[in-house]
Order: C-alpha cells, then structure tokens, then sequence
C-alpha cells in the first residue's frame, strides 16, 4: 500500500497521465458524488448557482439503478443529455439537500451561562445573550436512514449530534470546530462538544483521519490538525480523565496520518529536518466545487490537469482555499491556476503539530505512559528546532512559510505567520516583542476593523479586504500570552476592533458571518467560490472567547447604539433589569 501511494505521489510531481487512464485516484469511490459521467453531466450544465448543492443531495432509490437510468438517458441522447432532460432526471432520482438531517436543540443549552456577568458593557453582554441562542440554531442530528442505507447520502453518518458552521455548510467542518467548541465551553455544553468529539474519534477510528467535514467527497482530505486540542479543552474544563484514556491512541493515529503521509524533507544549514505540509494526491475536480475547476484545468496542457486540480485540493486542505498565500513563486502568481500549495512548508500547520505533540507528552505523563511521554516530547523538541531553523526569520523578526522548490521563505504578510506564538511553540522569549515590532512594521495595527489575511488583492476569499475569526485568534491571544505588557495592550486593542466589527455588523444586520471585509468600516466579506455564509459557527466562538477574556474592558461604542435590531434591543433591556 506504502508503495502504491508513493507512485502516486510521484505521478503527482511529474503530471504523468497513463494512457487514457487517470493518473491519481478520485475523491471518493462514488460515481455519483465523487466521479463519473453523471456527475461532469450535472455539475458542467450548472443546473445550480452553487456546485455543492448537487453533491450534497439524497438519492430516491439506490445508486446502481439511478446509475442504470442515467445510463439509458444518456444512449438515448448520444451521450449529449438536453438541459431539460437532466433536471428531470435529478426530480426524480434525487431529492433536496438537507433531507437527511433534522434540527436539533442542545440538551445541554441553558440560560443565562456565567461568562455572560464578566460583560460589562450592557450592549455587548446583551449580545453575547443573542450569539448564546446561535447554538440552538446550528444544531443538527443525522437522521437513522443514513445509518441504514449510507450509499444514498453523501453525507457521514454521525452518532453524536453537533453544531454546523452555517449556510451552505450543513455538515460539521473539521477546523471549524475547534472554536465552535471553545465557544461551546464557554457556554456550559461540555455534553455537546463532548458528543462532537466522539464523532471526530469516531471518523479517525473508520478512515485513519479526520476528513475536511463529513461529506464523502471530502475523505480523502483532511484540515488543520486540532483534535487533540480539541480534547485538550474538553478535559480541562470536565477533567474526563476516563474519556481521555479510552481515546488516547486514536488521537496518535490521527498524529500518525500527518507523519506518515504530510511529511517532508527540508534542509537548512547542512542539517534535515522533517516537517509538514499540506498535499492531497487525488484527481479530477472537487465535486462540491467541479465547473469551477474543470473550467480552470481546461486552461492548462493535459499533463499538467491532475497536478492542479490536486493543488486545489491540497489548498482545500490548509483551509485557506484560497489564498495568494498558495499561488506565491509560481509563474503567475495573480491566477489559480499557478497554485503549488504542496510546496510550500506552512508555519500555521507546523505549530498546531508541534502543540499537539506537546499536549500528548501531557496527555501521556497523566496517564502515567511515561514512555510515550518522553517520544512525544522529543518529537516536540525536533519540530521547535525545525521551526526556529527553516521558518524563523531573525531580520524580520518572525516566521515564515517555506517554499521547497525555490529554497527560501515566503516573506509576505499573514496571521498564520504568527502561529507559533499561539502554540506555544518558541524557546526564547525575546520572539513575542520582535513579533510585535513585525506587527508594527507591516503597518497591520493601523487596521482598525480587523487583521487582513494578507496585503495582496486578488479577489480569492483567504486574502485582502478579508478578515477571518480564527486568524484574529492567532495574533490575539499569541500576543496575550506573552508577560510583556506591550504586548497584552495591543492584544486588547485588536480584540477591541474585531468585536466592534462583529458588532456593528450585527447591529445593522442581525447577523454573524464567516468572514469579514475591514477595507470600509467593517462589512460582511466577500470574494472566492460562493457568497459570503451567515451563521456562523467559528465566528461566534471566537467572539465569545474575546467577550470572555476582556468582558471588563471591551467597548459597544456609542455610535452602534442607534444601529441595534429589535432582538438586540429587546436583549439589552433584559439585561438591565434587575437580576
């Protein structure tokens, strides 16, 4: 099998193609929602505006009999079937996206969690009321037929239910998660971010990782590593030492995935060093988002169309899909098709390893495994000193991504530059205010609706004017954690702008979103594949962890008063009634 993949990988670098045969292997087995004719037939008429909502529908009856009809169709019109004619095959063979799922309010929600009395700001802690109801509004439970007849969904079977980011994304996400569950926590849910959690154990246990989100066309990729971060705040805040134990070795195998198939050699300095990088060795088009890359692999020489449409993939896999972060030392770097992700060593990646290899160690020594204790520290110790080595940059006082082909760093601006500060993963101390002079330098803290995702403008959503929670996060609490004073304050002061734009936004549109544009006095986002998604998991997560950490100092602003929605009004006059 190790072999196998390796010819894989290699037919990957060379864009070899064998004879009329696909050099890589599709997304997933299905040929309805991974490959196939009835899929290119559906997906490149466009009988959607959205690409995924194909994909994510229910089949009537099972797959080889809707296959056997598309086939008849399809000799019965040379293979060219009318536009008309493919929509009534869908009515009749499929049926509508989200059938398979059933809303679902948390037992655990309560009323009134106590995070909520730290908010001193009358306005935000009414606020912070409203993006506690969120929860009951994101929740979700697959219903027992996807158990009983999984061939006819593209979607994963879950035991537990969860909480879904929101919009087009009905299904849970993998990185996602991490702060819908911080704000979970916040929130007194331990059961349902427990829940979540066995699910996540659960896809690792089947698939040997944690997919993209729990589609069958998302399998054979996976996102950000932050499982084992994930248990790491459900044990502080229950101290379910048992829940650990009983999972501790499926969280290594998800460790073991990265190490045994995202791992490259990088020298620097006359040494080697093994680090990670995101690489997705599959072929054709992402089903969920196929025209757009056919179209784009269209553009390009035959034997150059499986390493692009994998390179998108991998993209899809970092999470920053997509970013000019990915298209950067390629021929044209303002264009996708010059993509190269798995090129390029990503700081972000690296450090949520590095942390997870540290909270093993701990995980471990508590379990009293002191042997595997000792190899995850070690293992830790090797990637701290990979880190400083490859990606630290001591001129501009922080790190880097690393381009393998062109042997040197990425040296353009992004929040994920500032990752190992997050994690926890540097050695001197001295980095914090060199980091924070980087901050100054790249002029990010005259930004005052937010942190941009980077300082190039190329329409792609992981770019300029956008600004997005998690990367807020990045810099935020790495800067938080530091005991220079300095940094604290400018930790605050950006807290301070993300959630005055999370509020204002809000006040005008009674609305949370994914991403926002900071380019105009903060507004939902915008750019990339599809409109910009309300909600929205990851978002209200991270608002409710800055609420939490600055509740006594953070500021509504008098000018948002005007602007509040009656929810909010009547939210706020709530909380000024006596308790």
């Amino acid at each position: 099998m190790q072999g196998r993949t390796w010819g894989l990988r290699l037919l990957l670098l060379l864009g070899l193609r064998l004879g009329s045969q696909e050099a890589l292997p599709p997304p997933c087995g299905s040929q309805i929602y991974c490959h196939g004719e009835l899929l290119r037939q559906v997906q490149m008429a466009k009988l959607y505006q959205d690409d995924k909502q194909f994909v994510d529908m229910p089949l009537s009856s099972a797959p080889d009999q809707v296959l056997r009809h598309f086939r008849e169709l399809a000799q019965t019109h040379n293979l060219s079937i009318p536009r008309q004619e493919l929509q009534m095959f869908i009515q009749e063979h499929f049926r509508a996206v989200g059938q398979e799922l059933q809303p679902w309010t948390p037992e655990d929600w309560r009323d009134s969690p106590q995070f909520l009395q730290k908010i001193l700001d009358p306005r935000l802690r009414a606020w912070a009321g409203q993006l506690h109801q969120l929860w009951k509004k994101l929740g979700k439970k697959v219903k027992p037929e996807v158990l009983s007849h999984p061939e006819q969904f593209s979607l994963i079977y879950s035991r537990h239910p969860f909480i879904v980011p929101g919009g087009r994304f009905v299904e849970f996400y993998y990185w996602d998660s991490y702060w819908v569950m911080e704000g979970l926590l916040l929130s007194e849910m331990p059961e349902t971010v427990k829940g979540m959690l066995q699910n996540f154990l659960d896809l690792v246990q089947t698939y040997g990782h944690v997919p993209n989100g729990a589609r069958v066309y998302y399998l054979q990729r996976s996102q950000p590593p932050l499982l084992t971060l994930m248990m790491d705040r459900y044990v502080a805040h229950t101290n379910d030492t048992t829940f650990l134990r009983d999972h501790i070795e499926t969280l290594a195998s998800e460790l073991d995935f990265w190490t045994k198939n995202r791992s490259i050699s990088v020298s620097s300095g006359g040494k080697s060093y093994i680090l990670n990088h995101y690489e997705v060795p599959y072929g054709g088009p992402r089903p969920e988002s196929y025209s757009k890359d056919a179209e784009l692999a269209a553009t390009l020489l035959e034997g150059n169309r499986d390493t692009l449409l994998a390179e998108l993939k991998a993209s899809a896999e970092s999470g920053w899909d997509f970013s000019s972060r990915w298209l950067v030392g390629g021929p044209n770097p303002s264009s996708l098709s010059s993509i190269r992700t798995s090129k390029l060593v990503p700081v972000d990646l690296n450090a949520f390893l590095c942390q997870a290899e540290g909270l093993m160690s701990s995980f471990y020594s508590r379990l009293g495994n002191d042997s595997e204790a000792a190899k995850y520290r070690n293992l830790r110790a090797e990637r701290m000193a990979a880190l400083k080595d490859v990606l630290w940059d001591e001129d501009k006082g922080v790190w880097f991504d690393y381009d393998l082909e062109n042997e040197k760093k990425n040296l353009e601006f992004y929040p994920s530059n500032f990752a190992p500060l997050w994690a926890g993963c540097f050695s001197d101390p001295d980095d914090v205010d060199k980091a924070l002079k980087y901050l100054e330098d790249s002029r990010i803290l005259t930004y005052q609706y937010g942190i941009p995702t980077s300082l190039q403008k190329t329409g792609q959503q992981w770019d300029f004017p956008n600004a997005w929670a998690p990367l807020q996060d990045l810099v935020i609490r790495g800067l938080a954690k530091s005991p220079s004073a300095k940094a604290q304050e400018v930790a605050f002061q950006l807290a301070q702008n993300w959630i005055r734009t999370n509020f204002d936004v809000y006040s005008k549109k009674s609305a949370m979103y994914e991403k926002y544009d900071i380019s105009n006095g903060g507004q939902p986002g915008g750019g990339g594949e599809y409109e910009v998604q309300e909600g929205f998991g990851w978002t209200n997560g991270v608002a409710l962890m800055l609420l939490d950490r600055y509740g006594d100092r953070l500021s509504s602003g008098a000018q948002t008063a005007l602007l509040a929605p009656h929810c909010l009004a009547a939210a706020l006059l709530l909380s000024l009634l006596p308790q």
